[in-house]
C-alpha cells in the first residue's frame, strides 16, 4: 500500500497540518469577492429568505391548478384524498373535478364550483377543532394556501391534466420591456419571468469566470492557463461560439456526461446485495461515453439500452448497452428464495426505468396503487412483465432446489455475458497502430506494440431475450407480497392511462416495443414528449444549476411544477425536432445570455429569489466528487488521460475493507498509471463505495439519482487535507512550481493560481501564502524527516535534485490550494 501521512506519530507533521488548515480557511474567507449591491447589513440565510419570499408572494389574479392548488393538495390531501381509490378516506378523493364535486352526504360536497361557503373544503381547513390536514398528520395550511384555495373555489374550482402528462404546446416568447437584454429565444422567456417579480438580472460574467463554468459544465475539468490566455485575447465576434464547439467537440465531453448519466442507470462495479462482489460490466461504461462523443441520438440511447440486443447493428455495439438491463442489485448468497429475488430484481428494474426514463416514481405502486399519481399496481406489474422475457436469472438457485453457479464467487459469474473490445478500446488500438507506424525507434515500437497487446477483450453481462415460449410468468403481486401467487399473470403493457403499445400483429410486446413507445409522439400513442421533457429538464439542470422543473427525477404530483413550463415546452419540442441532439440543445443553452450571467447574487435577489428559481443569475455550485479528483490532477500534471478501460482503484485507507464478506477480500490499490485516472472510472463499491466519494456526496447508486446532494462537513476537508490522492497531487503540483515556475515566491505562487484558478493571487492571498510558506519551510528545515515523510506519499516518482525542505513547504502551500472554496466550485 501506498504511504499515507502519519498524523497520529508525526507530532511536528499534525502542527504542520494544523497550521495548513489554518491558513485555508483565513484564504477561503479572503477569497470571496463582494458581488454587486454588497453592503455591511446582516447576512440573510436560504431558509429566511424563502420563508420570507413565501409569506410576501401575491396571490395571483387568475389561480392554476397545476401551478397553484395541485401542490397543496399533493403535499397535503392526496395520502388520504387521492388517486388511489382503493385506499381513499371518507369515501372523498380531491384528484379529479368529478370526484371533489361529487355529492357525499346530505347534498353536501367537497367543493362547490363558485361557492366556498358551500364547500365542505374549505370548511374543513378552517376548522380548528377538527381541521384539515388532521393534527396527527403535523401538517398545517399556510394563510397564503388557504387563500389560494378559496379564489381557486371561488374562479369555479377548474382542475387540469397533470402538466408531465400534457403534450408541449408550441410558444411564441413573451414581449419583454427591455428588448437590449435578450440574445436568444430562451433568454425572453426568463426575462419576462423576471420582470414579472421585479428582479433585475445581474452583469455578465467575466470572460474567465466564464471559460471555467463552460469547460467544467462541458467536460468536467478546468481550463488550462493557455486556453484562458487565448480565449481573453480572442477579440472575434464569435470567440465564445468557438469555444463551445471546441468544448463539445472534445472527447472528454462523453467523460463528463457519463458521470451524470451512470448515477441515473445506478452503474456500479458490484453487484449490491450481500457479499457485494464484484460484477462484469465496465464495458458499459465505456459505451456510455462512446455514444455521448459520438452524439448518439437520445431516441436512440435509449432504445440501444433497454433492448440493444434486439436492434439491427451494423456495428455490433449496442449489445453492450444492453447490459443496463444488468445493473440492478443482485445477490449470490446460497440461500436465497428464487421468487423473491426475482420479484426484487423486477421491482428494481420498474423502478429504475420509470425514474430514469420518464421521471416517475412508479415504484410506489408495487404494493399498492400510486397515491399521488395515476399509476396502478397493475402498470407496475405489467411493467416488470417485459423483464421477464429476459434470460438472466442463471445465477439464482435452481427451483429443483440446490445453489445456483457462481455463489459467492468474485467476481461473480452471471450468464449471459460476452467478452468484448470496446469502441474506445477499438479507438484507442487504432491510436497506437498509427503512432506504431510512424515511429523508428526500436524501443518505442516495441513499447508501443506492447500496450497494443495489452488491450484485452473484457467480460460485460449483456441482455438475452427468451424465446416467447419460455418467457418468465410475472404475476400481479396483492400487496407486493411475492409469497401471494394468487394474481393473476400479467402481459406486458405500458401505463393504462398512457395509451397502447400496438405491437404489430398479435405478437406479446416486448423490450423493443417498450424502448420505441418511449420515443413514440404522444399523438400517435407514446409517450415520447414526456421521456424528452424528462432529459430536457436534466440537461438544464447541469447548465444552470437547477432544473427548470426542481424535482428532476419526479414528474409527479409529488414533484414541483415548473416555474417556466412554456420555455419546457418549447425546449422539448426543439430538442425533438432536432432529432434528440444532446450537443445542439446543449449548445442552444450556453449560447444564452441567461448563462453568461455573473454568478454573484445581489442582496435583492437573494433575498427574492433565494432559491435561483428565475434564473437572474447563474448558480455557483460545488463540483461533484469526480470533478474535485480531476481537477487536482489535472493540474498538479498527473491526470492520465485516456479514455475507456477496467475500473482504477485509487489509494483507500487500510481495513476499510474488514466487514466485507463472502468471500473475505482485501483491497488492491492500481500501482500503475491507473491511480491517476479521472473520477468516472473509479470502482464503484455499493457497500463501502470509495471514502473520497463518499465524503462528496457521491451516490451509492442503489437507486437513480438525477440530483446528488450537497453536504458541507469537516469530512470534505480533511479528505482534500489528507486523501493520498490529494497529498500526492499537491505533491507533484509543488514539483511543477519550482521546476516550471519562473520568478521569486511571489511569481511562483501567482503561476500556481493561474493553474488552480486561471488567476493571480490576490494581495491577501499572497500574504497569507508567503507566511504559510515561510512557516513550513521553517518546520521541514527543523524536521528534515516529516520532509521526507510527506514526500513519499504516493507512486508517482519525485525529482530527487529539488530540495526535500523546499518542495515539502511548498506541497503545503498547493494542500492549501487545493483546498480553496473557489478550487472545487463551479463558478
Amino acid at each position: 500500500m501506498v504511504k499515507t501521512t502519519r498524523v497520529h506519530t508525526a507530532a511536528s507533521f499534525l502542527v504542520v497540518v494544523a497550521v495548513t488548515a489554518t491558513f485555508v480557511f483565513m484564504l477561503s474567507r479572503g477569497d470571496r469577492q463582494a458581488g454587486p449591491g454588497t453592503e455591511t447589513s446582516p447576512p440573510v440565510t436560504i431558509h429566511q429568505a424563502a420563508e420570507a419570499v413565501d409569506a410576501e408572494q401575491a396571490i395571483p389574479d387568475r389561480v392554476e391548478f397545476n401551478r397553484d392548488i395541485r401542490p397543496i393538495l399533493t403535499e397535503n390531501c392526496y395520502a388520504c384524498h387521492g388517486p388511489d381509490l382503493h385506499a381513499v378516506e371518507a369515501d372523498l378523493s380531491l384528484h379529479t373535478f368529478e370526484q371533489a364535486t361529487r355529492v357525499l352526504y346530505d347534498d353536501v360536497a367537497a367543493v362547490v364550483p363558485g361557492d366556498p361557503d358551500a364547500s365542505e373544503l374549505w370548511a374543513r381547513i378552517n376548522d380548528r377543532a377538527l381541521p384539515m390536514p388532521p393534527k396527527k398528520s403535523h401538517k398545517e395550511l399556510t394563510d397564503r394556501q388557504k387563500k389560494l384555495i378559496k379564489r381557486w373555489i371561488e374562479q369555479g374550482a377548474e382542475y387540469q391534466a397533470h402538466w408531465a402528462y400534457v403534450k408541449p404546446k408550441l410558444t411564441e416568447p413573451p414581449v419583454v420591456h427591455d428588448n437590449t437584454w435578450p440574445t436568444h429565444w430562451i433568454d425572453r422567456y426568463l426575462l419576462a419571468g423576471m420582470q414579472a417579480r421585479g428582479l433585475s438580472p445581474v452583469e455578465d460574467a467575466g470572460r474567465v469566470a466564464l471559460l471555467r463554468r463552460l469547460s467544467l459544465d462541458l467536460t468536467g475539468l478546468p481550463p488550462t492557463p493557455d486556453q484562458v490566455q487565448l480565449f481573453v485575447a480572442d477579440e472575434s465576434p464569435d470567440a465564445y461560439e468557438k469555444q463551445v464547439d471546441r468544448l463539445l467537440a472534445s472527447p472528454h465531453f462523453g467523460e463528463r456526461m457519463a458521470i451524470y448519466w451512470l448515477d441515473i442507470v445506478r452503474y456500479a462495479d458490484t453487484v449490491g446485495y450481500h457479499g457485494d462482489q464484484t460484477q462484469s460490466i465496465s464495458p458499459y461504461r465505456d459505451w456510455v461515453i462512446w455514444a455521448f462523443n459520438r452524439n448518439m441520438s437520445y431516441d436512440t440511447f435509449i432504445t440501444h439500452q433497454i433492448a440493444g440486443d434486439m436492434v439491427e447493428d451494423p456495428e455490433g455495439v449496442a449489445v453492450i448497452a444492453s447490459a443496463y438491463n444488468r445493473l440492478y442489485q443482485s445477490s449470490h448468497e446460497g440461500g436465497i428464495q428464487r421468487k423473491e429475488y426475482t420479484a426484487i430484481y423486477d421491482a428494481d428494474r420498474v423502478r429504475n426505468f420509470g425514474e430514469a426514463f420518464m421521471g416517475a416514481t412508479i415504484g410506489c405502486a408495487q404494493c399498492h396503487d400510486h397515491k399521488y399519481d395515476p399509476y396502478t399496481a397493475e402498470d407496475f406489474y405489467a411493467l416488470a412483465a417485459f423483464f421477464g422475457q429476459i434470460d438472466d436469472l442463471w445465477h439464482l438457485p435452481s427451483l429443483k432446489g440446490g445453489n445456483g453457479p457462481g455463489t459467492n464467487a468474485n467476481p461473480t459469474l452471471r450468464k449471459p455475458h460476452l467478452d468484448v473490445l470496446t469502441p474506445l478500446d477499438n479507438q484507442r488500438i487504432a491510436e497506437l497502430q498509427t503512432e506504431l507506424a510512424a515511429a523508428h525507434d526500436d524501443t518505442a515500437k516495441q513499447q508501443i506494440q506492447s500496450t497494443i497487446d495489452s488491450i484485452k477483450p473484457r467480460r460485460v453481462m449483456i441482455s438475452k431475450q427468451h424465446p416467447p415460449e419460455q418467457y418468465r410468468a410475472v404475476r400481479f403481486l396483492p400487496a407486493g407480497n411475492w409469497l401471494d401467487e394468487s394474481g393473476p399473470v400479467m402481459s406486458p403493457a405500458v401505463p393504462t392511462f398512457m395509451g397502447e403499445l400496438n405491437p404489430e400483429g398479435d405478437a406479446v410486446p416486448t423490450r423493443l416495443d417498450l424502448a420505441r413507445w418511449l420515443t413514440r409522439p404522444m399523438d400517435e400513442g407514446g409517450s415520447g414528449e414526456l421521456t424528452a421533457r424528462v432529459m430536457v429538464n436534466r440537461l438544464w439542470y447541469l447548465l444552470f444549476g437547477e432544473g427548470l422543473c426542481t424535482s428532476l427525477g419526479d414528474f409527479g404530483g409529488q414533484g414541483q411544477p415548473p416555474n417556466h413550463p412554456e420555455l419546457l415546452d418549447r425546449l422539448t419540442l426543439h430538442f425533438i425536432a432536432s432529432g434528440w441532439d444532446i450537443k445542439a440543445l446543449m449548445k442552444t443553452m450556453v449560447m444564452t445570455r441567461a448563462y453568461q450571467l455573473s454568478s454573484e447574487p445581489t442582496h435583492e435577489l437573494l433575498r427574492a429569489d433565494p432559491n435561483n428559481e428565475w434564473f437572474a443569475r447563474q448558480s455557483q455550485r460545488r463540483l461533484p466528487a469526480e470533478m474535485i479528483r480531476d481537477s487536482a490532477l489535472l493540474i498538479s500534471g498527473l491526470l492520465v488521460d485516456q479514455l475507456g478501460g477496467d475500473s482504477v482503484m485509487p489509494y483507500q485507507p487500510a481495513g476499510y475493507y474488514t466487514h466485507l464478506n463472502f468471500p473475505k477480500r482485501r483491497y488492491k490499490q492500481s500501482t500503475d498509471a491507473g491511480q491517476w485516472r479521472r473520477g468516472v472510472y473509479v470502482h464503484w463499491q455499493r457497500q463501502f463505495l470509495h471514502p473520497m466519494l463518499k465524503a462528496f456526496d457521491a451516490p451509492t447508486r442503489e437507486e437513480c439519482t438525477a440530483k446528488r446532494p450537497v453536504s458541507n462537513t469537516p469530512l470534505a476537508s480533511l479528505v482534500l487535507l489528507n486523501d493520498p490522492t490529494f497529498v500526492e497531487a499537491s505533491r507533484h503540483f509543488a514539483q511543477r512550481v519550482l521546476t516550471e515556475a519562473q520568478g521569486d515566491d511571489r511569481n511562483r505562487i501567482d503561476w500556481a493560481m493561474q493553474q488552480a484558478l486561471s488567476r493571480d493571487a490576490s494581495d491577501e492571498e499572497t500574504v497569507v501564502l508567503l507566511k504559510l510558506l515561510k512557516h513550513n519551510r521553517m518546520a521541514f528545515k527543523a524536521d528534515p524527516t516529516t520532509a521526507s515523510e510527506l514526500l513519499t506519499v504516493g507512486l508517482s516518482p519525485r525529482d530527487e535534485t529539488l530540495d526535500k525542505a523546499e518542495h515539502a513547504a511548498w506541497t503545503e502551500v498547493c494542500r492549501a490550494i487545493f483546498n480553496l472554496h473557489e478550487t472545487i466550485t463551479r463558478p
